[in-house]
């Protein structure tokens, strides 16, 4: 994997490259002997918990791995209490060895966190994408960050076709029709579309962006992407995605626009009144990237006026999104909770990755390095 060094110091950029300081690393990679604290934040599952025997990914089922980690000594202590300053998880903060943690209900770390968790050496994140951490604190503490890489990106991708088309055939308000009793197909039709025929670019084709493309090639679409690496051409000519190099010059030719690109400090609200305005009127959006690649009122503006014609997504800046997020109310909306790669199967794939991991950390051997977020003080290009 392609990484660069993070500093302690303000990162400065130089004609594109990432320069910093060297950095001395304080934490041990992997475990020293006895007995661990581990701490695991889920999402709490309540009466559906016993519902479904692989329903791992919630705080009363821990990712299936409570008892291996009581047989082999170390202490595992689940919460979905994360917030504020009495909350659960600052109780362990200072003594905890590993935290645990999934993009559908994010423990953030913030330097803060990494500052006072003295013990911490490893940072899990089950499932993908990490940015709920601070990982240039992660780095310069000489934290090791690393998640399930590839754990769910089939989820995702399967979950955003199915909002694109959600949104192309302007399904939502006929499933509202039928359960208030009415009865009105022009109130649906006039903005049901086809999806042939229609442009597609994703903004971010990585492992989720080429597994959607893959899945729109048979809708006969015009597909376009736009991201920091050119796919082979092995890949375009399987997916018949054309590489738009310009941003903005992708996303004006756009019926549909998907974002699949990580949250950095690049991305974070990229898409501001600005962008947005620059879109085709009417354009449809899915997001679930994250919620921040999003300025939040500049959406719900843009949802109001028509300029957005509809926006579906799973995240939200914060997540859980408050009962007040305006997500929540603006119009031509079809939003959910954080769910797209938290399927059944996502969640055993994740917490196998995750078991295998902390397994490797135990016995002091490296993760697959795809797996790597932040090691030996260097965050992951795609982090930057």
């Amino acid at each position: 994997m392609a990484m660069k060094r993070a500093a302690t110091s303000v990162i400065r950029t130089v004609c594109g490259p990432v320069v910093a300081d060297p950095l001395p690393i304080s934490r041990s990679l992997h475990a020293s002997p006895g007995s661990k604290k581990i701490v695991g934040v889920f999402y709490k599952a309540n009466e559906y918990a016993s519902m479904n025997p692989n329903f791992v990914g919630c705080v009363e089922n821990a990712l299936g791995i409570r008892e291996w980690l009581e047989s082999k000594g170390h202490q595992y202590i689940v919460t979905d209490d994360k917030e504020g300053p009495d909350c659960e998880l600052e109780k362990h903060i200072p003594d905890l060895h590993v935290l645990i943690s999934t993009p559908f209900h994010p423990a953030y770390v913030t330097a803060e966190r990494i500052k006072k968790a003295k013990n911490l050496q490893l940072l899990l994140t089950a499932g993908v994408g990490s940015d709920h951490i601070d990982l240039q604190a992660a780095a310069a503490a000489g934290l090791t960050v690393a998640e399930v890489t590839g754990s769910n990106v089939v989820s995702v991708a399967e979950d955003e076709l199915m909002r694109i088309l959600i949104l192309v055939r302007n399904f939502l308000p006929g499933y509202h029709q039928v359960i208030s009793g009415d009865w009105n197909v022009a109130g649906i039709a006039h903005r049901a579309y086809d999806l042939e025929g229609k442009t597609v670019g994703t903004f971010g084709a990585g492992r989720i962006g080429k597994l959607l493309l893959q899945r729109l090639k048979p809708f006969n679409c015009n597909l376009l992407y736009h991201d920091r690496l050119k796919m082979d051409p092995e890949m375009e000519a399987q997916t018949g995605a054309k590489f738009e190099e310009d941003l903005d010059a992708m996303l004006s030719k756009c019926d549909i626009v998907v974002i699949n690109t990580p949250l950095t400090e690049k991305t974070r609200g990229i898409f501001d009144k600005e962008r947005i305005a620059k879109l085709k009127k009417g354009v449809l959006i899915v997001n679930n990237a994250r919620g921040a690649i999003m300025d939040t009122q500049a959406v719900v503006d843009a949802c109001s006026s028509g300029q957005i014609g509809g926006y579906s997504g799973d995240v939200w800046y914060p997540q859980p999104a408050p009962k007040d997020h305006p997500w929540r109310y603006m119009p031509n909306q079809a939003m959910t909770p954080h769910i797209s790669g938290t399927t059944i199967d996502a969640q055993l794939r994740y917490a196998a990755g995750t078991k295998d991991m902390l397994d490797r950390y135990f016995r002091g051997e490296d993760f697959p390095a795809q797996n790597y977020i932040v090691k030996e003080g260097i965050v992951a290009s795609q982090y930057l």
